[in-house]
């Protein structure tokens, strides 16, 4: 054995046993009522799983499996040698903490039926998704496309507009000082990478400012690169949206009407939005802002909240389908498959539900809150065969995000995020695409998707009664001392570790609560137990957050994770922990009981 693997292994055996000696005394009570003479075997192990667990279908051989995997470990030296296929306190300990005992089985892949049409599933979506940075002046790559299809997401939105010589086809977030990206570059990035995350589809939304001459360019340009995987529907207008089963491994275009190409400016609502808010990059900071609550209309002396998003470039009324399409290089028409736009005629024109075709419709933040205020069912009763896209306010200038339960709990399919931004709200993105194998398609819950026999629909606005309780006792978390640096959080001593617990979900059912701060104590043991009862579980979202205690200044950070509630595992789960960015720590995790009632 090398010194380097030794110094490992001595560490990972220190670890652990230090994290034995702070175990609760609850864990010690599985451990002996699920053992004999102080060993574990694959029959005690399996009752465990099931008891406890909940894992009713376990049985001696999945047991064993769990056993023969700590096997490995003894063999190392890294933890005690004991008799036969069994396991000790300190290997049940591991296996606790251990990656093979997550709160979400991804290893069940997708288990959600994918064969109704697009319309009823929620969709991992970006928005800008070509921005390195902020809105107003950072790059445009194909970099953040790639991270972006890496992590799973499957609506890609690319604007388009004319180069400064008119000849050729450039992506950048227009009228503001973006450097520029070119189109063909930005798609074979996506061909590339669009199904290293996911076999699902892969649309790409087009914010069009293009004359018909370089739409013909385009058509070129997307039909020569994507070939046989671009999905181009048989007519103008689909009656009904296929499925995301029929359509793997397919790359799907939607785009608008386009407008008339307008010379580049900064944009009126990110000059004035930007001057008025005053907002800094330092006013978003990445855990410091809390996800906004969706109780009541939104606050009337929030200068955000300004008209302009009404004439946001991004989505101005077209003229009508028909002259859309006169306007249309015909190349580029045939390759429209999801078809965007507003209608005139306001929103009674926006949420009629044609039952001869499917479209898209897109709203700002500040519009669909707005409309949801009293026509909540509406929106509903559109999303049950249209898609609607929601996309972020202009004022957002240093990429930041909304609360995407507004979205959801309305069936909007399209929740458009800044991925590239940071902050609780994209926390609560990532959380809810970890369900169904993380695939980047979630199936909407039933009630979003039927209607009653006097076709009345789900009123995100009614009170409902609790459904059901999940019971979530925080025991313990680990791995700080490996992650970060000794002196990171305190110069002088450990850490001061808490932990936020909460949900976000209906409004009904969001909530934040908080464990005692532990002083000095790198392997914080907390043994403190939250209840949540929940009106809607099918869209609850588990928060967790580890702060680190700071008298004199701001708490630190020290990890979070979103977890769908309707994916979580019952019993005593290593939930491991993320830094800002959504990327995971290597070993810091929490040890979580979770029950529901």
């Amino acid at each position: 054995m090398s010194k380097q693997t030794y110094r490992v292994c001595f560490c990972f055996r220190r670890r652990f046993r230090l994290a034995v000696a702070e175990a609760p005394d609850e864990i010690r009570g599985f451990f002996n009522r699920y053992s004999e003479n102080g060993l574990m075997s694959a029959d005690h192990l399996r009752r465990f799983l099931v008891e406890v667990q909940k894992q009713e279908n376990a049985t001696l051989e999945d047991a064993q499996a769990a056993i023969n995997s700590l096997q490995e470990l003894k063999h190392l030296n890294i933890l005690h040698h004991h008799r036969g296929q069994s396991l000790n306190l300190e290997t049940f300990f591991k296996y606790l903490f251990g990656d093979i005992n997550p709160p979400i089985d991804l290893k069940r892949g997708v288990q959600q039926d994918m064969t109704a049409p697009l319309s009823h599933y929620f969709i991992y979506t970006g928005h800008n998704s070509y921005l390195t940075g902020n809105q107003l002046s950072s790059d445009c790559s194909d970099i953040p496309i790639i991270q972006a299809l890496q992590r799973g997401v499957r609506v890609i939105e690319l604007d388009i507009w004319p180069n400064s010589n008119k000849d050729g086809i450039e992506v950048l977030h227009g009228r503001t000082l973006t450097t520029p990206v070119e189109l063909i570059k930005c798609l074979r990035s996506i061909k590339e990478h669009a199904f290293t995350a996911s076999d699902y589809p892969v649309v790409i939304t087009l914010e069009d400012h293009l004359t018909p001459d370089l739409q013909a360019k385009v058509a070129e340009m997307v039909t020569q690169t994507f070939g046989d995987i671009l999905f181009c529907p048989d007519s103008d207008c689909l009656k009904e949206f296929p499925s995301p089963e029929s359509l793997k491994k397919r790359i799907i275009i939607s785009t608008k009407p386009p407008k008339e190409y307008m010379s580049a400016a900064v944009p009126k609502d990110t000059q004035e939005g930007d001057s008025q808010n005053g907002k800094t990059a330092s006013d978003e900071e990445a855990w410091g802002k809390e996800v906004p609550h969706l109780k009541g209309p939104a606050s009337g002396n929030d200068k955000e909240e300004t008209e302009e998003d009404e004439d946001d470039d991004e989505e101005d009324p077209d003229e009508g389908v028909n002259r859309f399409q006169k306007s249309l290089a015909p190349e580029y028409r045939r390759l429209i498959a999801i078809h965007a736009g507003k209608p005139k005629g306001g929103m009674d024109e926006c949420l009629k539900v044609d039952p001869e075709k499917v479209r898209r419709l897109s709203l700002s933040e500040q519009q669909l809150e707005k409309v949801a205020e009293d026509r909540g069912t509406d929106i509903v009763r559109f999303t049950q065969r249209n898609i609607l896209r929601v996309y972020p306010k202009g004022t957002r200038i240093t990429s930041s995000n909304y609360n995407p339960l507004i979205g959801w709990m309305h069936g909007a399919q399209m929740v458009a995020f800044n991925m590239q931004g940071f902050g609780r709200s994209l926390w609560l993105m990532h959380g809810m695409f970890k369900s169904n194998g993380g695939c980047g398609y979630v199936k909407k819950p039933d009630f979003l998707l039927k209607s009653g026999p006097n076709n009345e629909v789900f009123d995100p606005r009614a009170t409902l009664p609790v459904k059901t309780t999940l019971k979530v006792r925080i025991y313990m978390g680990e791995g700080w001392y490996y992650d970060f640096r000794h002196t990171h959080f305190d110069q002088y001593s450990p850490p001061d570790f808490y932990t936020r617990v909460g949900i976000a979900g209906v409004p009904a059912d969001v909530v934040m609560k908080k464990t005692k701060t532990l002083e000095d104590n790198w392997i914080p043991v907390w043994n403190e137990e939250f209840e949540f009862q929940l009106t809607v579980p099918e869209l609850a979202l588990l928060r967790l957050e580890v702060h680190e205690y700071d008298m004199s200044e701001k708490d630190d950070f020290g990890g979070q994770t979103v977890l769908p509630v309707s994916e979580i595992q019952s019993g005593i789960r290593a939930v491991p922990l993320h830094d800002r960015e959504g990327k995971k720590y290597n070993n810091v995790k929490l040890l979580v009981h979770f029950d529901f009632v």
